[in-house]
């Protein structure tokens, strides 16, 4: 539930909060990651057990080079596939890498050094392929992100794109089996920094998991290349330690994600329903939003062992993944919201994880966990034209599910592929800046296209004006059907930008856009909800300012969009007929 102008930012309250937070991470990773999820500590402290004896033997499986000098050889190709060659002229070979041999330590080959994998559209990397009884203690995996680099001047394949699967003791079902971000609590195709117990995503490109994985004869661990790109430069270590033996009711780890790309009205979002006994211990949750306001006034609600009613009943869903009041983004032992982009727009992005380590969700013979899809919706979208917190939404909802469990599960979810799992796009129109870089777009002074790392996937427009009160940016923007859209422009924010105010036909749209930020990043400035007739219309930005803080007047601008509303906006169709020259709205969530 979300509770307005609550949030304590103060910086005594923070340096406290970082504080606890990495006193419990040197407490708990050294007790719990080392010792198991359900690992007692003992008063002595969580180091007392690593003065025991430890059974079993520990092992690797690795991408680490194996090989030897004068065997087998490929050659390297460009990006256009023709043979790579030195300065020299000579064209460049690498050894291939063979299983069968030793890793490779020669200090004159530098082969030795390849220890990646390049993974084709299409096919499949297998990571670990070992006989059991035995238990994974860590994963460790990395590899390029999806924006061009020198390595993958084209770009490379997303961690969305990417499906892990984990094989147990011969069985055809994978017992674990989600995309590789979404695992590692990196949701949407899009790269967070997670400091948690089981998961670590260090500097948001180093994928750690300490969860136990044990198997009793067999396990195949693989990553599925579920993207048009190749997987660039993978590089991985699984450490287990081989068993003797482990006992027969020894739960199997479980994983598995779905989606639901709107949710299903009339029904709560399930994250797991399965039978058995076992243990749930967590969850990752990624929401886009398709309405305006705040998502997450819905509840937890996990059935126990067969029961017809929920007797695990929550209070919201920020509460839920333990924070409060809203959420925001944060990472801790056992909670966080790795990626949040903005509040109460349509199209805003949310992931959260929650790890029930110090209290599963324990189950003998079935559980059910599910979550309600409601919260506060616009009057446009409310069959009684109120704005008001307790609505059913439509946004699109997809998860992980993370449990212990003996024997087989009964879950029937599977993951989509790869395309079937990317956010449908929700804008009927996209006006790209860089196509209007011509001096009839904008006022006195001059413009360039810049490429901005990971922010966009192809260049924004920058205007550098010449001066201040003649600075001004024109886009047009065609319209084919009256429905109803929202209004928005894709912008960046920088430490010299100015303060730009939108106008559609001459009519002031929004609030003044402050584009100052100590930071470059990008931001969606939403204007205005309105039901537009069909024809062309101006875009205008025109310069009112600036921030005290920047230092300059300049605009970075990727696009201007109009986004669809939900389709009962137009079933209800309360705002077909207003005029929105006279009085333009765009809905809030303030």
């Amino acid at each position: 539930m979300f509770r307005p102008g609550c949030i304590d930012h103060s910086p005594v309250r923070l340096a406290h909060s970082l504080s606890a937070l990495k006193y419990l991470l040197i407490l708990g990773c050294l007790g719990m990651l080392l010792l198991g999820p359900q690992a007692p500590v003992s008063a002595q402290g969580p180091l007392e057990d690593l003065a025991k004896p430890q059974e079993g033997r520990s092992m690797r499986a690795t991408s680490s080079f194996r090989g030897k000098v004068g065997g087998k050889t490929r050659v390297v190709l460009d990006k256009d596939g023709k043979p790579r060659k030195d300065k020299d002229g000579k064209v460049i070979t690498r050894l291939i890498y063979d299983p069968k041999a030793d890793y490779m330590g020669d200090p004159d080959s530098e082969n030795s050094n390849f220890d990646n994998f390049q993974v084709p559209p299409g096919e499949k990397h297998v990571l670990m392929d070992e006989k059991g009884p035995g238990v994974i203690t860590h994963i460790w995996i990395t590899f390029l992100g999806p924006e061009p680099h020198m390595w993958a001047p084209e770009g490379a394949a997303n961690h969305q794109e990417m499906l892990l699967r984990i094989y147990y003791d011969g069985s055809d079902r994978p017992g674990v089996e989600a995309p590789v971000g979404d695992f590692f609590a990196n949701c949407f195709g899009k790269r967070s920094e997670v400091i948690s117990m089981p998961v670590i995503v260090e500097d948001a490109d180093s994928y750690n998991c300490f969860w136990r994985m044990p198997f009793h004869k067999s396990i195949r661990v693989e990553i599925v290349n579920q993207s048009d790109k190749e997987i660039r430069l993978l590089y991985y270590n699984i450490d287990w330690i081989k068993k003797d033996s482990l006992p027969k009711d020894t739960p199997y780890f479980y994983a598995q994600y779905r989606q639901e790309y709107p949710v299903e009205q009339g029904k709560d979002y399930v994250i797991l329903d399965t039978k058995g006994k076992g243990h749930f211990v967590g969850t990752v949750l990624a929401v886009r939003t398709r309405s305006p306001a705040w998502f997450g006034e819905g509840d937890e609600k996990i059935y126990i062992d067969g029961e017809e009613k929920a007797s695990i009943w929550g209070t919201g869903t920020e509460d839920y993944f333990l924070s409060a009041w809203g959420l925001q983004k944060t990472s801790t032992p056992y909670f966080g919201t790795p990626y949040f982009d903005q509040w109460g727009i349509i199209g805003g992005h949310t992931s959260a994880y929650r790890w029930h380590i110090n209290d599963p969700i324990v189950f003998n013979k079935s559980v059910k966990v599910t979550i309600e899809h409601w919260g506060w919706m616009s009057e446009d979208e409310n069959p009684q034209g109120k704005r008001h917190s307790w609505n059913e939404r439509q946004d699109d909802y997809s998860s992980v599910a993370f449990w212990y469990q003996t024997g087989t599960p009964t879950f029937t979810a599977r993951a989509p592929s790869g395309k079937e799992r990317t956010l449908p796009c929700l804008d009927r129109v996209t006006v790209m800046a860089k196509d209007f870089s011509g001096r009839r777009h904008h006022g006195p002074g001059r413009t360039e296209l810049q490429l901005l790392g990971t922010l966009y996937p192809k260049e924004q427009l920058l205007y550098i004006p010449k001066r201040a009160d003649d600075a001004w940016v024109e886009l047009p923007v065609e319209v084919e059907k009256k429905e109803p859209l929202r209004l928005l422009v894709n912008a960046t924010r920088a430490p010299d930008y100015g303060i730009y105010q939108a106008y559609l036909d001459d009519v002031p749209v929004g609030r003044p856009m402050d584009l100052y930020n100590d930071k470059v990043d990008n931001f969606e400035f939403h204007l205005l909800d309105f039901w537009p007739e069909p024809g062309k219309y101006t875009f205008t930005l025109e310069c009112v300012g600036k921030n005290p803080k920047s230092t300059g007047h300049k605009l970075g601008l990727e696009s201007v969009r109009l986004r669809e509303r939900r389709p009962r906006v137009a079933e209800y169709g309360m705002d077909k007929d207003k005029d929105w020259r006279k009085r333009p709205t765009v809905f809030e969530d303030d």
